[in-house]
């Protein structure tokens, strides 16, 4: 399993998510239930498309910024999945601000979810008004993070 970023060389869309970590509790987003995108209405991590010639640094950095107005202090490669159709790049940051001073701009809800909400594979939106499923791509990363990284993972 590598931890390094590597250069996308083939043609798989490339995306960065971000792991967002505080107080045993991972930062997740509500996908916009909108069909023709990839796990509408599903639980899944914040991040997006790389642009042409973008680092999945950079674009880590666009994409937080863009979606919930977050600038990390800093972010950590974890592992870049190659799955058909698409390479995660996987970063892990601490969120070092509460949930009221982020601003939600794309995604239908926002929510901490713990260790068990994660193992579950769902959780209540409130926005939603009904009990919404974790995208399981996302799941297993989530999970392996929680296994590798626990100790940092309960730190803030």
């Amino acid at each position: 399993m590598s931890h390094q970023s590597a250069p996308i060389t083939d043609d798989r869309v490339a995306v960065a998510i971000a792991i967002l970590y505080r107080q045993g509790q991972l930062l997740l987003q509500l996908r916009d239930n909108i069909p023709g995108i990839l796990y509408p209405g599903y639980w899944g991590l914040f991040g997006g498309h790389l642009e042409p010639g973008e680092s999945p640094e950079v674009a880590m950095e666009r994409e937080l910024l863009e979606e919930i107005h977050y600038s990390p202090p800093h972010l950590t490669l974890f592992n870049s999945y190659r799955d058909d159709p698409i390479i995660r790049h996987v970063f892990y940051a601490p969120l070092t601000v509460e949930m009221d001073a982020l601003q939600l701009s794309e995604g239908w809800d926002m929510g901490l979810f713990s260790l068990e909400d994660i193992r579950r594979g769902d959780r209540y939106s409130e926005r939603a008004n009904q009990v919404r499923p974790l995208g399981k791509p996302h799941q297993k990363i989530l999970l392996e993070f929680f296994e590798t990284h626990a100790s940092l993972a309960t730190s803030l």
